[in-house]
Formats: structure tokens, C-alpha cells, sequence
């Protein structure tokens, strides 16, 4: 294993003549804010809310302390008007190898229960911004529940999805019975959870668990050019948009159907809407000011 980590940790060392704008995360997440990940804004006009989990060795395990800096992230991304959407990578290796086992190892069932256990890392799914999963390696157990928290899924040519918990003796915990099963059906999410196996990229995008495949050294850049797509539209309607859709999980179709009408009507409010339609008009490009 010690073997293991080490290689894991040249395979994920920083190569000489790095960009400047991974030099910028670096400096950025030095600063003292975050120890667990790194931060920072990309695309031409920077409004794309970037984070990239950060424990190589560990295979970014998802640690209590991880969780709450990418709580702390998107609230900050949140906040920021110039965001429009945000990205959350790992590694080449690994997205997220899943939770940090040692962690929660010796938890007790009165812990978890009355501390409400794992559920600050539901804050990834009510962020109103939408937010890309950029998934390369494994993301297994948490890791996979992290990703699934997310709008939308790019995944590596090498990507590795799964729910291993019962090899441990335990079920998901953040997501991932729910979540698993709406995105790819009942039987597939089923053998997942009982038999602890994993899917890969190209059978994960045939179940409608990824939107999009891309080679490895590509799928950040991509993931980020999506982002930037749908950071220049209006955050407002935007918001409104990635509300309806979720909908659709919780709502009966004529509850969904409803909901849908009412967030339409409302985009009638918005300066933004009489921009998009008068800007289709006079054949030009429109200019949303996200009120």
C-alpha cells in the first residue's frame, strides 16, 4: 500500500512548465484557506468557479475536512456574481476513492444518528449555480455520491464508477441508493449496491449516469468549456432552468408540469428574458445583465 501511495503521489506531482493558471490555484489554496483542495476561476472571462480535490495519497478520500472546504468553496462561488457555474475535478487517478474509511471507522451508531452524520455534504446538490463533475479514475463509494450531487457528469476515457459500501459492511450513505437509481434504473443500481462492482466510463454514459466521455487530458478543459457555455446565459434564468430539472426527480409530471409553467411565467419578470428575445429579433447577441 505505502508503495501504492507513493506512486500514486509522482503520478499526480505537478510537471515542470505548468500553466499559470494551475500555479494560481496552487498559490491560492496555500493561503491558508484550504489545505484539502485547491481553488480558483477559469475560462477567457473567468467565470467559471474551479475546485479540485487534493489529497493524492489518499486518493482524495473524502475526509469531514474536505467536505467542508468544498462547502465553504461553493458558498464563496455562490456569492460571487461573475460565476455562472462551477467545475469540481480530482486527479488523473482518481476523482474521489471514496470516503475516508479511518475516519468514520470507530463512529458509533449514537455519533452518527444524533450528529446528523455526512449530511453537510448534501450542500453540493442545493448550490443554485450549476456545477460539473469532471470525473477521471475512480469515484467509488462518496466519491461516485459526490459526482452524482452534481448537474452534470463528464467522465474520463478511464473512469470507473461504484458503490463498494457492502464490501465493508455498510449501505451508501450520502446519496448513492437514491441517486444511483434514478440515473440508471432500478437492476443495474441494484447489482451495484449488492455486489459491491464497478462500471466503467463506456457503460456509465450508456446508462445515462455521464452526459459525455472525453480522453483523459482533455476532460477538465472540457468540462470547463461547458461551464463557460452555460456561465454566458443569464444566471437568473439559469437558476430557474436547474430548478425545473430537478423537479422532475421529486414531482408528479402534472406537479412538475406546474412547476415548470410558473418558473416560464416568471422569466417574463426578468430584464433578461426581454434581452434574449429582443436581441433573437434583431439577429445579435444578446446581452444578459442576470436581472
Amino acid at each position: 500500500m505505502a508503495l501504492f501511495c507513493r506512486t500514486a503521489a509522482l503520478l499526480l506531482r505537478p510537471a515542470r512548465g505548468v500553466p499559470a493558471s494551475w500555479s494560481a490555484a496552487r498559490h491560492y489554496s496555500s493561503g491558508g484557506q484550504y489545505e484539502y483542495i485547491m481553488v480558483e476561476k477559469r475560462g477567457e472571462k473567468q467565470n467559471v468557479g474551479f475546485i479540485q480535490l487534493n489529497r493524492p495519497k489518499a486518493l482524495n478520500a473524502l475526509c469531514d475536512g474536505l467536505m467542508v472546504e468544498v462547502g465553504r468553496a461553493l458558498d464563496s462561488f455562490e456569492a460571487d456574481g461573475d460565476v455562472g457555474a462551477i467545475v469540481i475535478t480530482g486527479s488523473d487517478r482518481a476523482f474521489a476513492a471514496g470516503a475516508d474509511i479511518k475516519e468514520m471507522q470507530n463512529r458509533t451508531f449514537q455519533e452518527c444518528y444524533g450528529g446528523n452524520f455526512l449530511a453537510h455534504w448534501n450542500r453540493v446538490s442545493t448550490v443554485k449555480k450549476p456545477v460539473i463533475a469532471a470525473v477521471n479514475g475512480f469515484a467509488l463509494g462518496g466519491g461516485c455520491e459526490l459526482a452524482m450531487m452534481c448537474d452534470i457528469i463528464y467522465a474520463g476515457e478511464k473512469a470507473q464508477f461504484g458503490q463498494p459500501e457492502i464490501l465493508l459492511g455498510t449501505i451508501p450513505g450520502a446519496g448513492g441508493t437514491q441517486r444511483l437509481t434514478r440515473a440508471v434504473g432500478k437492476s443495474l443500481a441494484m447489482e451495484m449496491v449488492l455486489t459491491g462492482d464497478r462500471i466503467n466510463a463506456q457503460e456509465a454514459k450508456q446508462s445515462g449516469l455521464v452526459s459525455k466521455i472525453c480522453p483523459v487530458d482533455q476532460l477538465v478543459s472540457e468540462a470547463v468549456k461547458c461551464g463557460e457555455k452555460i456561465a454566458a446565459n443569464s444566471k437568473l434564468v439559469s437558476a430557474m432552468a436547474k430548478e425545473a430539472v430537478n423537479a422532475a426527480y421529486e414531482l408528479t409530471l402534472a406537479e412538475g408540469n406546474r412547476l415548470e409553467k410558473r418558473l416560464f411565467h416568471s422569466t417574463f419578470a426578468t430584464e433578461d428574458r426581454k434581452e434574449g428575445m429582443t436581441a433573437f429579433v434583431e439577429k445579435r447577441q444578446a446581452s444578459f445583465q442576470d436581472k
